[in-house]
């Protein structure tokens, strides 16, 4: 199975679970309100950075200085504008800023590997596809926007492949489950596909890299 593949098959679980549990309404009882009209998230999440060698050629670095898994948070808001059989289309955007930093080693008195922090920065819009209603309700979303991958030694500055603004793919999946009318727990789970960067000099651009960021938090209409 393709990298690919296994993304697709892992968002599809992730929809297909969700949906198997959001909360429906018993019979007798009152119908359970619609999706939307609109969503708040906020969510703390666990990204992990590629360790991927021509990252870390591109920034001058080893693949051992490379940080690895990291924290963020990320933000976004949505509308949901109508809704046709079972689907209920959506529009909104999300902020993601996530970070993760390497210590360095010292190996008999001599620095063997740089401290280095790595900072991740996106703006997306994007599109969605939700299944449930208004009391829970799964999820499929992408979109395409811009990102910034920062990479840099603690004691260097930051190299203009830093500061560079990439084209970014956006798509992943995630539930909502509202205990209360209006606040609900949330997760997501999200790739985030960044094109190659520009080379800098003697330096290679930065590849084509994913991005997975895992998370969870709280959800406000």
């Amino acid at each position: 199975m393709t990298a690919d593949l296994l993304r697709i098959a892992i968002a599809t679980s992730i929809v297909l679970a969700a949906a198997a549990i959001y909360p429906r309404a018993a019979s007798g009882q009152d119908q359970p309100p619609p999706i939307g009209p609109f969503v708040i998230d906020v969510r703390g999440t666990s990204p992990n950075f590629p360790d991927d060698a021509l990252l870390a050629e591109s920034r001058g670095l080893s693949v051992d200085e490379l940080p690895g898994r990291g924290l963020g948070f990320d933000a976004g808001a949505h509308l949901y504008l109508f809704k046709w059989r079972v689907i209920t289309f959506g529009v909104g955007a999300q902020m993601t800023f996530a970070r993760a930093a390497s210590g360095a080693v010292v190996q008999d008195g001599v620095e063997i590997a740089r401290a280095v922090t790595s900072w991740f920065t996106a703006f997306t819009p994007q599109l969605s596809f939700n299944f449930g209603n208004g009391d829970g309700w799964s999820y499929i979303s992408g979109g395409i926007g811009t990102s910034v991958w920062s990479t840099v030694p603690d004691a260097q500055q930051p190299l203009p492949a830093d500061e560079e603004r990439l084209t970014t793919i956006n798509y992943g999946a995630g539930a909502r489950w509202f205990a209360k009318p209006h606040v609900a727990f949330t997760f997501d789970v999200r790739f985030h596909e960044i094109y190659p960067g520009t080379p800098q000099g003697a330096l290679p651009g930065s590849p084509r890299m994913n991005m997975l960021i895992i998370g969870a938090g709280v959800s406000i209409k």
